[in-house]
């Protein structure tokens, strides 16, 4: 059995599969997402042919500086090789390296590949957790929302976020994901 997670968004959703290689990434994710913590968030940053990036709670509480907040924790890097920055690559947001040499992600920060082109100078650099298996268009809708300062965008985009359990096998029947062991 795995997980589907359901990003559901006024402009239409996403379907997102998070990787077992990334233990800790998908365990947090899970949990916020069950909590009910990105319900109400926005997709605060928008960067077209670039990323669209959300989970931040001030997005939703306006009670700080939107970009800086997260649930007072970080998670230690997840780094793989395998996961690059492909279009729907779903991957943790963090400090840079001058504040953060190891590279820890934020606690709920995320962001979502846009370029089609992928984003590969990002390889190596950040946790990529899961992929978005269906509602790639999605991205490009939000991706396409006018921006102002911040790349914040002009018209809030909020997300609610659901979980259901499936199979692998109904998963890789029904979004084409491969798992490890069905590659070999």
């Amino acid at each position: 059995m795995d997980f589907i997670i359901t990003i559901a968004t006024p402009l239409g959703n996403m379907e997102v599969l998070l990787y077992e290689e990334t233990p800790q990434h998908k365990a947090n994710f899970l949990k916020l997402a069950n909590e009910k913590f990105y319900d109400g968030v926005m997709f605060h940053r928008i960067i077209k042919n670039f990323m669209i990036q959300g989970g931040d709670p001030y997005s939703k509480t306006g009670e700080g500086m939107v970009g800086t907040g997260g649930p007072g924790y970080t998670i230690p890097a997840e780094i793989k090789p395998q996961f690059g920055h492909k279009k729907g690559a779903l991957a943790a947001a963090r400090q840079g390296d001058q504040v953060n040499p190891q590279r820890a992600s934020s606690g709920s920060q995320f962001y979502i590949v846009h370029s089609a082109n992928g984003t590969k100078h990002l390889d190596g650099q950040y946790t990529v957790f899961g992929e978005v298996v269906s509602g790639l268009d999605i991205i490009d809708k939000i991706a396409q929302a006018p921006t102002a300062s911040g790349d914040r965008p002009v018209t809030d985009i909020p997300m609610t976020l659901t979980i259901r359990q499936m199979k692998k096998k109904e998963i890789t029947e029904k979004y084409g994901f491969k798992y490890p062991e069905e590659v070999k």
